[in-house]
């Protein structure tokens, strides 16, 4: 929903209908991940997409219908379907897809979570999805850290689904939940999908050269909020890294301890040492190695300059089982030369080790394209 957000809130402001299509669970070789959105205003334009153009003619058309309507549905298409060639979902993937109306009167927070999620606020959003009383499809309840606000139809179930998607929030995880009809743990009935909005992930990136320029452009393109730090003061300066939301000095293991202690990293923060210079990057890495809950840690060097970091860091202290969790030399093996090659040859690694690949080509392996979320089953059950 974050990429059609602010059209969204146009047209609800001024009292239209819209209609809006959210995939809420995926199967195999799906296109778009489970939370991707496409918006069809009021006037008939469409924003975002749910399939990247396999599916897109026949959601448009469900939309428009949902909006004259007003009748939310949950629709599956996927290469088992009869006609899974006439709406083009070809890749063999299967998809669910709950389009709803969008008004003022349908989705009276709209803009509360709007304005939680430009300011970063954790926020998410449980919608039903399924529920054998049509008056429920549709019901949203409104999920921060303290709590929840909204009404899902029963206290029952806004309870059950109030505790279980604040972990969600938690973790940043979009996730479909099953629930008996009014919220009983054990049963089924009621689907409610819970689209998390967390604030963006960091990547951290110590030395201003540039190589940490193209990293950060290709940071921001990925979603991360970048913060570019270096201890030298005519380079870190925002003019030679417009692409970073912001520019530090200061010395970089100091600047990342500060960090750790105030609780403004977390389990998905990526730390990219660039300096390749032990005067920085070895009490850099004896911080991020030891004291953060990093996704990443990656450094740039040479083999040799590796190996003497790693003595380094030995006698600094360091254990094994530390120096295990560093990236070093950072990034694949793309035979990148230039900063802007060196940047994706980063980025690859980090997308590899977040979703479980194996940066091997595709066509040399024999497994599904897609690594699928370990909680999500390879077929879907019967709906």
């Amino acid at each position: 929903m974050r990429e059609v957000l602010n059209p969204m809130l146009t047209g609800w402001q001024a009292g239209g209908v819209a209609g809006l299509a959210t995939v809420v669970r995926t199967f195999q070789s799906a296109p778009r991940p489970a939370g991707a959105s496409m918006l069809v205003t009021a006037g008939g334009e469409v924003v975002g997409s749910v399939s990247g153009g396999c599916v897109e003619g026949a959601v448009y058309d469900l939309a428009r219908q949902v909006i004259e309507d007003g009748r939310a549905v949950l629709v599956r298409y996927g290469i088992s379907d009869d006609d899974a060639f006439s709406v083009g979902l070809t890749c063999g993937g299967i998809l669910d897809v709950f389009v709803e109306p969008v008004s003022q009167a349908i989705f009276p927070e709209l803009a509360a979570v709007e304005q939680d999620i430009n300011g970063s606020v954790p926020v998410g959003v449980a919608t039903v999805i399924e529920h054998p009383d049509p008056s429920r499809l549709g019901r949203h309840l409104i999920i921060r850290p303290p709590g929840f606000a909204g009404d899902l139809g029963s206290e029952r179930a806004n309870r059950a689904v109030g505790d279980d998607a604040r972990g969600l929030l938690a973790a940043g995880r979009n996730s479909t939940l099953i629930y008996g009809p009014d919220g009983e743990r054990r049963g089924e009935g009621m689907r409610v999908f819970v689209n998390s909005f967390a604030p963006r992930p960091r990547m951290l990136v110590f030395g201003a050269i540039d190589f940490a320029a193209a990293l950060a452009k290709l940071a921001s393109f990925l979603g991360y909020r970048v913060t570019v730090c270096d201890a030298r003061e005519v380079f870190a300066t925002p003019a030679r890294f417009p692409s970073a939301d912001e520019v530090v000095v200061g010395w970089p293991h100091r600047y990342l301890a500060e960090q750790v202690r105030a609780g403004l990293v977390d389990e998905r923060t990526v730390v990219c040492v660039l300096t390749h210079d032990p005067k920085f990057d070895v009490p850099l890495l004896e911080v991020a190695l030891t004291c953060g809950p990093f996704a990443y840690i990656g450094a740039m060097g040479s083999r040799r300059t590796h190996q003497d970091r790693l003595a380094r860091l030995r006698e600094a202290g360091l254990a094994d089982a530390d120096l295990a969790r560093l990236h070093s030399p950072i990034g694949l093996d793309l035979g990148s030369r230039t900063p802007e090659e060196t940047a994706v040859s980063i980025a690859a690694e980090i997308i590899s080790k977040q979703w479980g690949g194996s940066g091997e080509p595709l066509g040399s392996l024999a497994d599904r394209i897609h690594h699928d979320d370990p909680d999500e089953p390879d077929e879907p059950a019967a709906v």
